[in-house]
């Protein structure tokens, strides 16, 4: 059957790591959001169930549909404008909010009028969009140096003696050295995981204008725009060719579903994505799909115990996951820059899209992922438009 045969160790380990680096970099902010929006702790562990489910769902659906790596995530720049727009406001007119934006994100998916906007992006920026977003995660590697000396300068050397003798486990090896590294230190706590089942709880929505514009119309742009945009850019930079508006619905569906319980926005990955479609996942491309699938059954599992994300959060030091985060997507952001570099026409305004990106400018409450590439396209106009004769 072709699905044992595309499964491998490799692909598991990258579907888990892009899990532990998704649910560790931003959960907290989805408390956050949440606690703004006075969430009882029931209707908190089902947040956690409806976006552990929706994640799972469609990056496994949808990878195994397209047999690419296409995974989903909760939007982040959309928890953390809920952490302020949501406050004063009730659950009920949030769920409201949130239905009315997952409409909006279907409506651009079924309409094409995202992928028209994705088609209009050179190759050179969405590269170097790719490396600006990534870059971050490895000079927090590089600087955990620096706080962990004894945990993360053992997992360089393996990540280092990895790429040489046995290229595919490499980062297989780094997180088996981390854990093993945490647990002499005694940092590492998997027994505090608490394991009991997630119970959904469905909230009754309630809409009103207020919520519309202070909710729903800016949980979309920055879903779009921060998440949605650099999402595309990463499949596209790896070599993948999913249709973009089917991608863009399914997301938007998710969210229309389980909105009543607490999955209020859900996108294309970037980063998480990133772990999964690059060499690391495997050497092959065509089965790196098995990644996404692997991480998509992780979600799903979380998702179910909602409790074990809490306990999961506190078991790994945060040291570990920012190595193992940094040092995975080594490949791919090399990967990115050099096709961003490659054509001296449109260097500078790549140049400028990964620095822009990499700075992590947020202007308007939109992440920098979004001004970017507004940077670069600017500077492209700039440089080459020439007046129609």
């Amino acid at each position: 059957m072709q699905f044992w045969k595309d499964l491998s160790l490799t692909s598991v380990v990258a579907g888990f790591v892009a899990v532990l680096v998704g649910f560790t970099s931003s959960v907290v902010i989805i408390f956050q959001a949440a606690a703004s929006l006075g969430a009882t702790p029931a209707q908190l562990s089902s947040w956690m169930w409806a976006l552990g489910l929706g994640m799972g769902l469609t990056s496994t659906g949808l990878s195994l549909w397209y047999r690419q790596p296409v995974l989903t995530a909760w939007s982040t720049p959309g928890a953390a404008l809920l952490v302020t727009a949501g406050a004063g406001r009730t659950m009920e007119e949030a769920v409201g909010a949130f239905i009315v934006c997952a409409l909006l994100i279907v409506l651009a998916g079924v309409t094409g009028a995202f992928r028209r906007v994705m088609d209009r992006i050179p190759q050179a920026l969405a590269a170097a969009l790719l490396a600006g977003v990534l870059v971050r995660f490895a000079f927090d590697a590089f600087l955990s140096l620096r706080t962990d000396l004894a945990l993360v300068l053992p997992m360089l050397l393996a990540y280092l003696a990895g790429r040489r003798l046995w290229p595919r486990y490499a980062v297989p090896g780094v997180l088996a050295v981390g854990m093993g590294v945490a647990a002499l230190q005694g940092t590492l706590h998997l027994g505090g995981i608490d394991w009991s089942p997630a119970v959904p709880v469905f909230t009754t929505p309630r809409f009103s204008w207020s919520a519309l514009v202070g909710i729903a119309l800016p949980l979309f742009v920055v879903t779009m725009a921060s998440q949605n945009l650099p999402g595309v850019a990463v499949l596209r930079a790896a070599g993948y060719s999913a249709p973009v508006s089917p991608l863009i619905a399914t997301t938007g569906l998710a969210s229309l579903l389980l909105a009543p319980f607490g999955g209020y926005a859900f996108n294309l990955a970037a980063i998480t994505a990133a772990i999964c479609n690059g060499r690391e996942a495997h050497e092959d491309p065509d089965r790196r799909y098995m990644a996404a699938v692997a991480a998509g059954v992780f979600y799903i599992v979380v998702g179910l115990l909602g409790g074990a994300v809490v306990g999961l959060i506190a078991a790994f030091p945060k040291a570990l996951v920012l190595a193992v985060a940094g040092f995975a997507l080594l490949g791919t952001i090399g990967s990115g820059l050099a096709v961003a570099m490659k054509d001296e026409r449109t260097r500078e305004a790549a140049l400028i899209t990964f620095v822009v990106t990499a700075s992590g400018l947020s202007l308007f409450g939109v992440a920098s992922a979004f001004w970017g590439v507004v940077a670069g396209a600017l500077a492209l106009a700039v440089q080459h438009w020439r007046p129609a004769r």
